[in-house]
């Protein structure tokens, strides 16, 4: 697994915070690079947290790129636990979606990051809840990014996304491809399918979480 890339220093400064979304606190981390030229919300899924490798490298190398990032926790310390336990919480996308929502809505006002456009990246369960989210937010939201996401498991809300959509799937994760391919029909916004070769549901393999991380950054980029 590629390790962060530093995003403090004279161009980036890093922030704690505390979203309040949906009547609880989730702590979180925001990237700012100096003159950003958009804000990438995570979303994570599937038991994942703030912590996630992945999503890590990812929001660095949007640091990279001039993109503000928000890596935060979907569910309280108490949640995760629980959800550790019995897998219930990372299926609840409705859930999922209303601590999305109340992010998009918490940062409306925060100094630094009112005036730019809002991107969502979404994983896994999270992807679901992203696209809900934008459908839900129709005149904040400006591009959503799905890494090996559920976008199944929000098919009411696809025909409402507004937002032009990016889905990446690795080439080798079968049943994720045919589920994207299924909820990219219902979609009336701009949205491409993107497919990883040889990358399997984690994007694990050598070189391929960064070929992903790319595509994340220039959809972003054109559409923030």
């Amino acid at each position: 697994m590629p390790a962060r890339r530093a995003a403090d220093g004279p161009d980036a400064r890093t922030l704690d915070v505390a979203v309040s979304a949906g009547g609880v606190t989730l702590p979180g981390e925001l990237v700012m690079p100096a003159r950003a030229t958009g804000l990438v919300v995570f979303v994570h899924g599937s038991g994942s947290s703030r912590f996630s490798p992945r999503n890590r490298f990812v929001a660095g190398l949007l640091n990279d790129g001039g993109l503000a990032t928000l890596v935060f926790d979907l569910l309280t310390p108490a949640e995760h636990r629980i959800d550790e336990q019995t897998a219930e919480l990372r299926f609840d996308i409705d859930l999922l979606a209303r601590r999305t929502i109340g992010t998009i809505d918490w940062l409306g006002p925060e100094p630094g990051v009112a005036g730019l456009r809002l991107g969502l990246f979404g994983a896994s369960t999270g992807a679901a809840a992203a696209l809900a989210a934008a459908a839900a937010r129709p005149d904040r939201v400006a591009a959503v990014v799905s890494r090996g996401g559920r976008p199944d498991l929000a098919m009411p809300a696809l025909p409402r996304v507004r937002a032009p959509t990016l889905l990446i799937v690795g080439g080798l994760d079968a049943p994720v491809i045919g589920m994207n391919r299924c909820a990219a029909a219902r979609l009336a916004a701009e949205w491409r399918l993107e497919i990883v070769p040889g990358a399997t549901h984690l994007f694990e393999e050598p070189g391929k979480l960064e070929q992903l991380a790319v595509l994340a950054r220039d959809w972003f980029t054109r559409h923030l």
